[in-house]
């Protein structure tokens, strides 16, 4: 009788003398099938899982892995100068916020765009942009894109517990940030307009910018050349559309600046994550 060692390696010498022979490409193409359909599979069921219960057809709400979450909050630390345990501090600020949770739940269900939009705060990566604020105190934000308002209802709320400062959220909808109510209007200038030209119309120094328009590349590019003359003596900016473009490192590297990209990984969720893009000066 074999001992288990034995046993192991004869499995393991089979396993080789079928990989070099010419069966090898069969069990290949077998293996490869398996691999392919388990992810799959697996996403598939998140898939139908989100189909059935959610209402979303944009921005989807979701948590972050826990990892992710430990990933994000280095991330943050090392554009800030904030220690990981300070980060994680504010993360869990932000999610143990109940008035904000309540707040997003309540005007959901009564907003226009109830039937196309989820109840639950779950706030991704939006986490980081939190913790961003906390860290920098920020006196002046300009965030582009707005959509409903949910990532403008966490900058407010993170300006709330700084105790300072004001956001200027840009959007063409009319109707766009609805969840900007209920106390956290006063935190926010809601414009309806072309970003770029509100932007090259600003006069108040921006410590924080938030691009989060997901357009063009050339879009992009006419918000921060606006930018520009507007910026505070310790600008940061942030690119929540890094992801599909090489725009911000691009400008990073014309300006002499750092750059540092995060990806996000979703928990219990078919969608793979966006990321995005920090810079700042290097002095």
């Amino acid at each position: 009788m074999k001992a288990p060692g034995e046993m192991e390696s004869g499995s393991l010498s089979l396993r080789r003398r079928v990989a070099a022979s010419k069966a090898g490409l069969l069990v290949g193409y077998l293996l490869r099938g398996w691999i392919v359909m388990r992810h799959m599979g697996h996403q598939m069921r998140l898939a139908g899982r989100w189909w059935a219960r959610s209402r979303e057809t944009t921005n989807f709400n979701f948590d972050l892995t826990a990892l992710n979450r430990t990933h994000l909050a280095w991330w943050v630390a090392e554009a800030t100068g904030a220690s990981v345990p300070e980060i994680l501090g504010y993360f869990a600020e932000l999610e143990s916020d109940d008035a904000l949770r309540m707040h997003v739940r309540d005007r959901t269900k009564v907003g226009r765009y109830q039937y196309v939009s989820d109840d639950n705060a779950a706030y991704g990566r939006r986490i980081g942009w939190y913790a961003l604020v906390r860290a920098l105190r920020p006196q002046h934000i300009v965030e582009t894109g707005i959509d409903k308002g949910l990532g403008t209802c966490v900058l407010a709320a993170a300006l709330m517990r700084n105790g300072r400062g004001h956001v200027t959220a840009i959007d063409t909808a009319p109707d766009a940030g609805w969840l900007v109510t209920d106390g956290y209007e006063e935190w926010v200038t809601v414009v309806v307009g072309d970003a770029a030209r509100v932007v090259a119309d600003n006069t108040v120094p921006v410590d924080l910018f938030v691009h989060d328009v997901h357009f063009t590349p050339e879009q992009e590019c006419e918000e921060y050349e606006a930018l520009m003359p507007s910026l505070g003596a310790s600008p940061v900016i942030l690119s929540d559309n890094a992801h599909s473009n090489d725009v911000l490192p691009r400008l990073a590297e014309r300006l002499g600046w750092h750059f540092s990209y995060f990806k996000e990984q979703p928990a219990h969720h078919w969608y793979p994550g966006g990321g995005m893009g920090l810079a700042w000066p290097r002095s």
